[in-house]
């Protein structure tokens, strides 16, 4: 058993952001409890997209069942075991497990009693960590995932993905725009990828014909490098860089769910956030990535087919994100002259989600950027729609709106003239 001793795990996962918990890797991971309600939370963990890349086994029958199953086979790399036994109970148990198990694997115990004593002896005794029954599935994967986080690590960045609840929304714009405005006023490095292999737009709105770099990154699962992705990208700024589709109907790109994750994954080793534009397809790969992106954001219009698909895309995505937030819904082309729109609020309320950021149709601002391969904050950065894009990038990003300066008010001629009459 591994004898390392971590820090005691937090008492309830409300007090830790969800979304900033690291991924567990490819690790194997085995559980026997004594309750069907804690097999049924691990494995409600196990579905958690954090956990997709793990392998988890639950069975019941608690401490001696894992003993008699590792008398034949070799322990896994994390080793959870529930027991309602008492103080000396546990710990003569322990040693029958300690014998059959490897000196590598983590062990997590999952008891009834709360109490300091028994966490300390546990820890001498070589366990990684004590849990106190009921547990809570977000509070095991933060645990399991702090076990495998190397303090000396880079920080893994985000992945944020944009789709359009149907074509022509402007979620590609709108993902352009906060992937530059991240990159250029926020100072931080950033990767856009841009999924839409037929009809890709990044290279029009950065005017750029740089390498056709996802496609070849895809073509090449088992090569997939840092060394490769940085020749694959395509320097767009000094803290900007994309990852350019073909953008041609003459070429066929076939799209793995698995090779786009791996892309992915070395991707965001590398910068801290990575904007992914989500072309409105709806394949094994596109739903694959929106369940396991930090971040979601639906561009939408106030109109029926795009409310009914928001309505869609909201409910499934609750549906495979449970320990994740809500996605972000941008309500984008708002006022468009001479076309019915349903409400905001008749909006809200049907999806069950507020949109987050209102953007009003601009015509002029939105065009004259798409023309002349700019974006929006260039053409006019105090623009509703450019001001809209700001708050969500901040929002995106943690940063908190920077406030403008007071101007010290110098007193008039006349204030300094009743000054000196009172002398």
């Amino acid at each position: 058993m591994n004898q390392t001793a971590p820090m005691p795990a937090p008492e309830s996962s409300d007090q830790a952001d969800s979304s900033v918990i690291a991924l567990i890797p490819r690790i194997n991971i085995h559980a026997f409890c004594e309750e069907q309600s804690t097999a049924t939370a691990i494995q409600a963990g196990g579905n958690d997209r954090r956990m997709s890349k793990a392998h988890l086994d639950v069975h019941l029958g608690g401490i001696l069942a894992a003993i008699q199953v590792y008398q034949q086979q070799q322990t896994p790399d994390v080793l959870i075991v529930e027991t309602k036994k008492s103080r000396d109970e546990v710990m003569s148990e322990l040693g029958h497990l300690a014998q059959v198990c490897e000196p590598t694997t983590k062990v997590i115990i999952i008891g009834q009693i709360n109490d300091v004593v028994l966490y300390r002896d546990l820890i001498k005794a070589g366990i990684s960590e004590y849990m106190v029954a009921p547990i809570n599935e977000m509070q095991l994967i933060e645990l399991i995932a702090g076990m495998f986080d190397d303090p000396g690590a880079e920080p893994v960045g985000r992945v944020m993905a944009f789709v359009g609840a149907k074509g022509g929304v402007g979620s590609s714009t709108i993902a352009h725009n906060v992937g530059w405005y991240i990159a250029n006023k926020l100072a931080s490095d950033t990767v856009i990828a841009d999924l839409d292999m037929a009809f890709g737009t990044t290279g029009l709105d950065f005017n750029s014909d740089g390498i056709q770099g996802i496609a070849e990154a895809l073509g090449a699962p088992d090569r997939i490098d840092q060394v490769l992705i940085d020749r694959l990208l395509t320097k767009c700024t000094d803290k900007l860089s994309l990852l350019l589709s073909p953008s041609t109907i003459d070429r066929d790109v076939k799209v793995e769910k698995d090779a786009l994750e791996t892309v992915l994954d070395v991707v965001r080793k590398n910068v801290p956030y990575v904007v992914v534009d989500v072309p409105n397809i709806w394949a094994p790969w596109s739903k694959h990535t929106l369940a396991h992106a930090d971040d979601v954001i639906i561009v939408s219009t106030p109109e029926l087919a795009s409310l009914r698909n928001t309505k869609n895309l909201v409910d499934h995505l609750k549906t495979v994100r449970k320990n994740d937030a809500e996605p972000i819904i941008v309500l984008n082309q708002v006022g468009l002259p001479k076309r019915p729109e349903v409400p905001v609020g008749e909006f809200a309320k049907a999806v069950g989600i507020t949109p987050s950021f209102v953007i009003p149709h601009d015509a002029l601002t939105f065009g004259t950027a798409s023309s002349n391969g700019q974006m929006v904050f260039e053409v006019s950065a105090k623009a509703e729609g450019a001001q809209q894009l700001v708050m969500l990038a901040e929002k995106l990003t943690g940063r908190e709106p920077q406030k403008k300066a007071s101007k010290m008010k110098m007193p008039s001629i006349l204030e300094k003239l009743k000054g000196l009459g009172k002398k």
